[in-house]
């Protein structure tokens, strides 16, 4: 077994021996589960064990199957993303607005799809606003870390004890170093439109189709320092995930091929404007979209085109003949 599999296994396995047999009914699915393809980032309840009806040793141990499948990074994002949840309340509540009762840093639901196992496929998934995470392993490995999504409101606290602070800060300022360094030729093919869309195209669709998504610039007609940029913007995606799990990660992007890659820009290149992006490859496709909120509202998504879910390698899995586990 992989050290990634091992942990991740281990921490899940640790999880569900401290909880009680009906949270485990609320917190357990088959892996043949519909629901195992349901994921969403917008406010509203999910299928799974909440954080308010854990116990606080129980959701330490939630927490450490986040920090045993994600990057040091990515575990503080979520963390601080799950936070900014008492923020917004506190905003809305000031600002007059309604619904901001809803904003509950405790609304976030754990599941795990399966029996944590060496070699039969599981997976496990952590979602409420503004988190949907997913793994997956089988064969004593990690074959899927898509679909990732994260997102921040506000992108940057406006008052506050916290004011300036930044849940999630590369997604955006990786984007645009790649389009500053842009000569004006590259920069008329990657730009795509002075507007951009109210929120990312594929939505939290299952299976994401990638037709509607706008192709920019390739990598392959990028001057070399702009390939190096935009290799950087894929990488602190790809790098959502533990380090060992986003080398193997990024070695299939390699494979699949990185000329036939693209970047494309919509809406104004000037801080404080609505804007959004998309990279979109033979397998990957990533969205970043901030608008909402006077353009202080991030969503930004990680996708497998070939393998959300896992289920590229998990046919493989089956086709060695492993169906029964």
């Amino acid at each position: 077994m992989t050290a990634a599999a091992e942990e991740i296994t281990a921490a899940a396995r640790a999880w569900l021996d401290g909880l009680d047999a009906t949270q485990r009914a609320d917190a357990v699915f088959p892996f043949d589960s519909s629901e195992r393809f349901v994921w969403a980032y917008t406010p509203g309840t999910r299928e799974g064990l909440a954080i308010r009806d854990m116990r606080p040793d129980q959701h330490a141990l939630a927490r450490a199957i986040v920090t045993a499948s994600l990057s040091e990074r990515t575990a503080a994002e979520v963390a601080s993303v799950i936070a900014l949840e008492t923020v917004l309340g506190a905003l809305e509540r000031d600002g007059g607005r309604g619904g901001w009762t809803r904003r509950d840093p405790e609304l976030y639901w754990f599941a795990v799809f399966g029996e944590p196992d060496a070699h039969a496929p599981w997976s496990w998934r952590v979602g409420g606003h503004h988190v949907a995470i997913h793994v997956t392993l089988a064969d004593r490995q990690v074959i899927g870390s898509t679909p990732s999504f994260l997102g921040a409101n506000p992108a940057v606290v406006p008052t506050g004890p916290q004011a300036g602070f930044r849940a999630l800060a590369g997604e955006e300022s990786l984007a645009r170093t790649l389009l500053a360094a842009l000569t004006p030729d590259e920069r008329k093919a990657a730009i795509v439109s002075d507007r951009a869309p109210a929120d990312i195209l594929t939505e939290h669709a299952a299976h994401a189709d990638a037709r509607s998504i706008p192709v920019g610039i390739r990598h392959r007609d990028l001057a070399p320092s702009g390939r190096a940029n935009l290799e950087r913007l894929i990488r602190h995606y790809v790098d959502r995930v533990r380090p060992d799990v986003a080398r193997a990660e990024w070695e299939r992007i390699v494979a699949a091929g990185l000329d036939e890659i693209s970047f494309a820009w919509a809406g104004p290149g000037e801080p404080g404007h609505g804007h959004y992006y998309a990279v979109r490859g033979p397998r990957l496709l990533i969205e970043y979209d901030n608008t909402q909120n006077g353009a202080n509202h991030i969503h930004a998504v990680w996708r497998d085109l070939a393998n959300d879910w896992g289920e590229d390698m998990l046919a493989a899995h089956y086709r060695e003949g492993h169906a029964g586990g």
